[in-house]
């Protein structure tokens, strides 16, 4: 049983060590995040006719390009992104979020969120950082919902896309994310 114990714990230190350490592993300069998230959003284009037209309407586009999760009972995500409006990168930011409860596993993901109204592109401006799920409204796209999608039904404030999932981890969600301006070096 003793052993049992032990090797959990192990698991959980480690897990805990690879997601507070990634914040530093993944710092990249404006230009590196800049780039991977400008080939991000265009692989989610060609794989997402609804993103493409969101992309068209929109007020701006924030894109993490590789957010790092994992989780052992207690577990973590950190990821950087670019803020694109008008086609043009204007700044960049960090998505970290911590959880609790039922969980395991490690992965790696991307998410674009699309800012469809001025309120929402202000909010993020003004606000040194914002919860997600606090604030503006936001949907997460799934397939199905996506083939549904034109400008002209477009209701909430963000719709967020997720792509280039890896690994395995229950659940993958936006809730509680904090998402605040870094000035990468």
């Amino acid at each position: 049983m003793k052993t049992k114990r032990y090797a959990m714990h192990r698991c959980l230190l480690a897990v805990l060590a690879m997601v507070f350490v990634a914040g530093p592993v993944l710092a990249g300069t404006g230009a590196e995040i800049q780039r991977d998230a400008e080939i991000a959003l265009q692989k989610l284009y060609a794989s997402s006719p609804a993103a493409r037209k969101l992309s068209v309407a929109g007020k701006g586009i924030l894109v993490f390009p590789r957010v790092i999760k994992g989780g052992f009972m207690v577990g973590g995500q950190y990821g950087e992104g670019a803020l694109f409006k008008d086609s043009k990168c204007a700044g960049f930011c960090n998505s970290v979020a911590a959880s609790y409860g039922l969980q395991i596993g490690a992965q790696t993901f991307g998410y674009a969120m699309f800012l469809m109204r001025d309120d929402a592109l202000t909010y993020l401006d003004e606000s040194e950082g914002f919860e997600i799920g606090v604030g503006p409204s936001f949907v997460v796209v799934v397939k199905g919902i996506a083939k549904s999608i034109t400008t002209s039904t477009v209701k909430e404030d963000i719709y967020a896309f997720f792509f280039d999932q890896e690994g395995l981890m229950a659940g993958l969600g936006l809730e509680g994310a904090k998402i605040s301006p870094i000035n990468p070096g």
